[in-house]
């Protein structure tokens, strides 16, 4: 503010400074060692003034460049496309990823179930068995059938095929008690 002050009295300005006039004090230091040496002395340069000036921008219109424009939007469609290429190749991974789960949890079940028929497996044969079939009849109260109570059915081929019913030789069992 001392510079404007100077600058208002220097000039006869007694309203002070107009306002398109601005004044920046920028002092400059006297070079090192030339032995001048001022005591007492405010003053030390030459004050830097500088003058505002208002520019209207509001007629200025923009010319477009078509060039620019171009290059822009064929950078855009670049990045884009780009942009898709990362999309369709990350949703690719992680698509593999799922599906390799996907498939060991399935493994992994198929294995339990593999299991699960080996260990019925099992049980069917242990309950099949006729040594066991022929100690619960005892229990039961049942007795080995007598000869001629037993009639074996004749094997006609597959069990797929279809096959007649006969109702010959038909014999009744009666159990007394």
């Amino acid at each position: 503010m001392a510079a404007s002050q100077w600058l208002a009295n220097s000039l006869n300005w007694a309203g002070g400074v107009p306002a398109r006039v601005q004044g920046v004090y920028s002092p400059v230091a006297a070079a090192p060692g030339a032995g001048v040496k001022r005591a007492g002395t405010a003053w030390m340069g030459t004050p830097e003034i500088y003058f505002s000036k208002n520019i209207d921008n509001s007629r200025l219109v923009k010319v477009t460049d078509h060039q620019r424009t171009r290059e822009i939007a064929i950078f855009s469609a670049s990045l884009a496309c780009l942009f898709l290429l990362v999309m369709v190749y990350a949703f690719q991974h992680f698509s593999s990823i799922e599906y390799g789960y996907k498939i060991e949890a399935q493994k992994k079940q198929r294995e339990e179930l593999v299991e699960a028929n080996r260990a019925l497996r099992l049980e069917e044969a242990s309950l099949r068995d006729p040594e066991r079939i022929d100690v619960l009849a005892r229990r039961m109260g049942l007795e080995s059938p007598q000869a001629g109570q037993v009639q074996h059915l004749e094997n006609a081929g597959d069990a797929g095929t279809p096959m007649m019913a006969r109702a010959s030789d038909v014999a009744v069992v009666t159990l007394a008690q």
